[in-house]
């Protein structure tokens, strides 16, 4: 996957540039379709290879009359095995992503640092926004980046994602440079990050299609993919004075947690929840057919959770119907 990002930049600039062909390719940072949708033009297919052959691409909406999401304002069903979109509504409108920021979060903790990492936090942790989830860090504790990336994927803490964040980038803000490095390696062109939890802010935005993008390269890290399938963690953690703190957390995703049932031989794996007053209600999730055929499924601006499962189970049957 690397290596296809690495290629996937190179050729944009050649294309940008002529390298030798005459074709250029409209490309721009924030287009209404991926990078990795260049190398699937007409006009460029004869001279380069793809270098999407292990992805899904899509750039418009792909219906079927057996999914209905009704409000919801972007949804999308990606065939991973056989590199196939079953189906997208708006997959490259820009949408608050709430805490599905977290994956983008520990997708870069976990490139740029070990699991061992002791992380301190400073007073930003205390965040002050109503309802904003949090296990109540205070300046001065400590815990691992191993320990840290559990609570905030399984309990979606935002202190926790700012502990993550300081500790590896320095701040918030060269924490977010390297977020949105990130997303434009991977070809996640039309998402933005500026802070590492996903409460709500201005020029903080994803999309349905790059929030997939986001998530199958998080899933390259075998770390990710343990911590996501997880209902339930216990850890102990440290105050600045030396003494334990207990924690014990459950996982936001009902499927994960069992408290909510995938349609008949379809296996839910592990994913990710969030939700805000602008996001709604979003989740994205891993899954498995009968075969053992991997897919992901994403859900963003859901009016309620109670719409969230019901969409998201219509998402799933319809692997069913296509296995």
């Amino acid at each position: 996957m690397r290596f296809k990002s690495i290629l996937a930049i190179s050729l944009i600039i050649c294309l940008l540039t002529g390298c030798g062909t005459e074709y250029a390719a409209p490309y721009t940072l924030h287009n209404d379709i991926s990078v990795y949708n260049v190398g699937q033009m007409e006009e460029v297919a004869a001279t380069f290879p793809s270098f999407a052959e292990d992805l899904c691409v899509v750039s418009n909406s792909v219906a079927t009359d057996k999914i209905d999401l009704g409000s919801t304002g972007a949804g999308s069903l990606f065939d991973v095995g056989n590199n196939e979109t079953l189906f997208a509504k708006n997959p490259n409108a820009q949408v608050h992503p709430a805490s599905l920021t977290k994956i983008m979060t520990a997708l870069v903790a976990l490139k740029y640092a070990s699991p061992n990492l002791t992380l301190t936090a400073s007073e930003n942790v205390q965040l002050t926004e109503p309802g904003a989830q949090m296990i109540g860090l205070k300046p001065g504790d400590t815990m691992t980046l191993d320990q840290a990336l559990h609570v905030m994927l399984i309990y979606s803490a935002n202190d926790v994602a700012v502990l993550i964040a300081e500790g590896i980038g320095g701040n918030i803000d060269a924490f977010c440079d390297l977020m949105n490095e990130e997303a434009l390696s991977i070809g996640a062109t039309n998402s933005h990050f500026v802070n590492p939890h996903g409460l709500t802010a201005d020029e903080h935005y994803v999309t349905a299609y790059d929030m997939y993008l986001i998530f199958s390269e998080a899933l390259q890290y075998s770390l990710f993919n343990e911590i996501i399938a997880t209902p339930s963690y216990e850890t102990v953690y440290y105050a600045a004075d030396g003494t334990q703190k207990e924690i014990s957390v459950e996982s936001t995703v009902l499927y994960v947690k069992g408290a909510y049932d995938a349609p008949g031989p379809i296996t839910v794996i592990g994913g990710k929840t969030g939700t805000t007053a602008a996001a709604g209600h979003c989740l994205i999730l891993y899954s498995r057919n009968a075969s053992g055929s991997p897919y992901v499924s994403v859900i963003m601006n859901a009016e309620s959770s109670e719409a969230l499962y019901e969409q998201m189970n219509e998402l799933l049957e319809y692997i069913v119907e296509n296995s």
